[in-house]
């Protein structure tokens, strides 16, 4: 019976473990993010993987010669075999792929959070501050400027630690 697995990857051999597993007869999938980013002054757009460090693999017979590719680490598993995950999944997150890239929708996103709207700090040490929001970032941060000893500093925050300031005088 075929079915999916996870396997854990050695730091940075992504692609030849992908390569050789592909030459052994595996079919692999490593799902990738489109984000965009600023890098010196220019607008790019990169493709960093959803789950670093790990990719599927499609188990049809044996599994021992995908544990010892190169570049792979490990296949999970759950005792003496591997972890089986779920073909649902696997089509579910195949099912947000745009261009074999999957967009995180604007709309997630807080209403009113935007660029240049005043956020109270909900936790941390700057909890009850009043900051300047400057971007919305990957993986549910914010980034923002808070007044702080004569001076504006950047802080990056979890989205949910931060809300729309009420009254922006108060701190």
């Amino acid at each position: 019976m075929a079915y999916w697995c996870a396997a854990r990857l050695q730091p940075r051999h992504e692609a030849l473990a992908l390569h050789c597993l592909g030459l052994a007869g595996y079919e692999t999938y490593l799902p990738r993010l489109r984000e965009r980013r600023i890098s010196r002054g220019r607008r790019i757009t990169v493709s960093p993987p959803l789950f670093p460090g790990y990719c599927f693999i499609w188990i049809q017979m044996q599994w021992h010669a995908a544990r010892w590719a190169p570049g792979v680490s490990t296949i999970i598993l759950n005792g003496a075999s591997p972890a089986k995950v779920p073909h649902t999944v696997i089509e579910e997150i195949r099912s947000r792929e745009v261009g074999g890239l999957i967009d995180f929708p604007k709309s997630l996103s807080a209403p009113g959070l935007r660029p240049g709207a005043q956020v109270k700090i909900l936790a941390g040490p700057f909890r009850g501050f009043v900051a300047t929001l400057i971007g919305l970032r990957p993986r549910e941060r914010v980034e923002a400027l808070l007044q702080l000893l004569g001076g504006e500093q950047r802080v990056t925050l979890s989205k949910g630690d931060v809300e729309l300031a009420k009254d922006p005088e108060l701190k």
